[in-house]
């Protein structure tokens, strides 16, 4: 199986999903990615180990296309689950910020097609017991998937591939203003990273919310208090979305806020491991301001404090989103 190009229209918060399994003794669990992020599935390939494995989970390494060597991941392992390994086990050859990585995996199942909607966030006791590696439930067919982060994995696996703080931005552009930014992440932890970076720079008071439902239900409420006298940059100065979540992805929200009449005149940034080469387009299809790619929160910093002041200034005019994407560098 093969999945390079995603079919799904862009702010119809829909998402399409891979569903595979890991067997235990007597439990077989089921699980979910993004097809957005599955470069190909394959069988289970021979691998070399690699020196100074940081973690159990990581096999080792196989050849993949054009010469390159991508590490392999015991999925089961990582999740401390025992795995019965078999003959038929698969590899999801997935890539997001640049980076290409296999999971061995017990199978494959299908792909689905559902709504944002369907999707469930998780409770505090299984966000716990999967070490935050759930970021979705969807109840499918007489049984539960659990949808996985594959990025909190990796970033697990590799800390030089995990967001990161950088310097606070903002500085050049002092004059004691303080600027309110809406930050919707379904991850808790880059919404901790994103409001520390931002509000260390004294320039930015950070709201979160943990799913693009929330965000824009906050904005619905906020625009029924907008007057002549009070416009919505009275309330909020910008968006941060990231794109997969549950209730409503980051690209549907996007298109809602450029679409209402009076929210349209926000800013909008995505950030998430979905703003790639073959996949940007989707953000300028819904009137993205500027997105960028995870794990780059010191570009993000300066991009959102560049658009607020443009706002600000009266001179902002929505740019070609092209202008402003930005990815972490391979």
């Amino acid at each position: 199986m093969s999945q390079t190009n995603i079919l799904l229209d862009s702010g119809t918060n829909e998402l399409e999903i891979v569903e595979f399994y890991l067997d235990e003794e007597g439990y077989r669990g089921y699980y979910g990615v993004n097809v957005a992020k599955v470069l190909e599935i394959i069988r289970m390939q021979p691998v070399t180990s690699m020196p100074q494995m940081r973690h159990s989970a990581v096999l080792g390494a196989f050849p993949h296309r054009d010469g390159r060597v991508v590490p392999m991941v015991d999925l089961a392992c990582y999740l401390g689950k025992k795995s019965m390994g078999n003959r038929e086990c698969k590899v999801i050859v997935t890539e997001f910020n640049n980076v290409v990585t296999g999971f061995s995996v017990s199978g494959v199942n299908r792909i689905h097609r559902l709504s944002w909607q369907d999707v469930e966030a998780p409770g505090e006791f299984l966000q716990h017991t999967s070490r935050n590696a759930v970021t979705g439930v969807v109840r499918l067919e007489g049984r539960v998937l659990f949808i996985l982060d594959m990025e909190a994995i990796i970033g697990e696996l590799n800390p030089a591939l995990s967001i990161r703080l950088g310097r606070p931005a903002g500085a050049e552009h002092d004059d004691g203003t303080v600027f309110s930014v809406l930050h919707a992440d379904d991850s808790g932890n880059v919404r901790n990273l994103v409001k520390q970076l931002l509000e260390q720079s004294g320039r930015f008071k950070v709201i979160s919310v943990s799913n693009g439902g929330e965000a824009w239900d906050l904005l619905c409420r906020l625009r029924g208090k907008v007057t002549e006298e009070n416009p919505v940059t009275a309330f909020v100065n910008a968006v941060i979305s990231d794109i997969e979540m549950p209730r409503l992805d980051g690209l549907t929200l996007c298109r809602q806020i450029k679409e209402d009449p009076v929210l349209k005149v926000l800013p909008v940034a995505l950030f998430s491991s979905l703003v790639t080469d073959k996949l940007e387009h989707k953000g300028e299809s819904v009137g993205v301001d500027a997105q960028f790619s995870k794990p780059d929160l010191q570009v993000l910093s300066e991009k959102v404090m560049e658009l607020v002041m443009l706002s600000r200034q009266a001179k902002y005019q929505p740019k070609a989103p092209a202008q402003l994407t930005q990815r972490r560098e391979a």
